[in-house]
């Protein structure tokens, strides 16, 4: 296990960039896979759940090289896979192991995918359910991972999902793409969009209008390049470092900023932050931007119900800004934090606490009195890599040493961050 050192800064200033988004990652190289033809993919995220789905696809046959600085996917249409030779490795990615379940659900074969520890007690009921009631059949202990798929021929359903989770809207609409008529899914409330989004750049008929969606089948999809702009879940880690410390200017490129994953930017906002947008452009069906972000004096603000979706995986870098927040900031209806990577309520709870700050946590949530004066501690990642990424940025901050145990964990989605941060870090 590896740890990083982090000592205080007296602000970050210049330009960065981030990652590829991770979620279109991965759904560009499922649809591309699935594509009658070879697609080319730019900005393709090279965090580790990113590669899991890379390894998945080519143990189902499926051709994929680097090429002048993109991608190049040889899709071989809805039912090219072949049967992989052993059990299909997502790792640590949910994100993998759910929408492709979707996908092999209705694969002439059966097969197997698994994973490490963490995802295999990540919930997989959520997933199964769906698909069985769409004529899958799959075994599983305990709703868990690994996961034996006998595919087969599919049916189109109208699935009212008890958890607004995009992984789970992403599986039963690829599911979709195989079974005849409307299959229809609907949420408590909207999730991000992306798969909606590309499946209509690679020519599915996709319907819905607020917390429903619809996919036409059975569907070919049309070979697609796709250009993979910046991951905001990423961004917002420098986005929260300029806002909290002093004489701070940082400008981040080429950022995805779909209306289903900015509540990072609207919470932000709401509690005072200074952050611009410019240079907004629209590719593949995926506005970006440039983001802009200075040292901000923070007020305290609540957050909870429908727009705990859009911040999900912000709510880690969250919590340090309400550290330095003037009042009580509340985060409530978050109970899905608890089954992620880790208990990131507990995980963001623990490690707080151990720096100094005022926090309180509850079943779904948590609430954060600021501004407190952080100290350096030693810090568990509990191999999460936004754990392990939030709290280096609260190390900025803080007085004295903070160590991060298992700091190798921020290869999961932004493998370069340290050598990211260090590069607009003023000492």
């Amino acid at each position: 296990m590896e740890q990083k050192s982090i000592t205080p800064v007296r602000s970050i200033q210049g330009t960065v960039q981030v990652p590829g988004d991770k979620s279109i990652s991965h759904r560009a190289l499922i649809l591309a896979s699935l594509a009658n033809g070879s697609c080319t993919l730019r900005g393709l995220s090279g965090a580790g759940d990113v590669l899991s789905t890379i390894d998945c696809l080519k143990g189902l046959g499926i051709s994929i090289t680097k090429r002048s600085g993109a991608v190049a996917v040889k899709g071989k249409g809805k039912h090219g896979y072949k049967k992989p030779k052993k059990a299909l490795n997502a790792a640590n990615s949910g994100t993998t192991i759910r929408l492709l379940s979707g996908v092999l659900a209705a694969q002439p074969f059966v097969c197997e995918i698994d994973g490490d520890e963490s995802l295999r007690n990540r919930p997989m009921r959520r997933i199964i359910e769906p698909l069985e009631s769409m004529g899958g059949h799959i075994e599983s202990v305990g709703y868990k991972a690994p996961l034996k798929i006998f595919g087969g021929p599919l049916h189109a359903i109208d699935y009212a999902s008890t958890v607004a989770s995009a992984q789970v809207k992403s599986c039963v609409l690829l599911a979709g793409l195989y079974a005849k008529g409307s299959t229809r899914v609907s949420e408590p409330a909207p999730t991000r969009d992306h798969t909606e989004r590309m499946l209509e750049e690679f020519g599915a008929k996709i319907g819905g209008a607020q917390n429903v969606v619809c996919v036409q089948g059975p569907a070919e999809l049309t070979p697609t390049d796709i250009d993979v702009p910046g991951d905001i879940s990423a961004a917002a880690f420098f986005l929260v470092a300029a806002c909290l410390l002093p004489e701070s200017s940082i400008a981040i490129e080429n950022v995805g900023i779909n209306p289903s994953r900015i509540g990072i930017l609207d919470a932000l906002t709401a509690m005072g932050a200074r952050v611009e947008r410019t240079e907004v452009s629209n590719l593949n069906n995926e506005p970006r931007c440039t983001l802009t972000a200075v040292h901000s004096p923070l007020t305290a603000a609540s957050f909870g119900g429908s727009m705990i979706p859009a911040i999900i995986d912000e709510i880690p870098i969250l919590a340090i800004a309400a550290t330095q927040a003037h009042g009580n900031t509340v985060i409530r209806d978050a109970g899905e934090l608890r089954v992620k990577e880790s208990d990131r309520l507990a995980a963001v709870a623990q490690n707080l606490l151990a720096m100094g700050a005022q926090i309180k946590e509850t079943r779904d949530g948590f609430v954060i009195t600021g501004p407190t004066p952080l100290h350096g501690a030693e810090i568990d990642s509990f191999g999460d890599h936004r754990i392990a990424m939030s709290f280096t940025i609260a190390g900025l901050l803080a007085a004295g040493e903070t160590v991060i145990k298992g700091s190798e964990c921020v290869t999961i989605s932004f493998p370069g961050f340290f050598n990211s941060l260090e590069q607009v870090c003023v000492a």
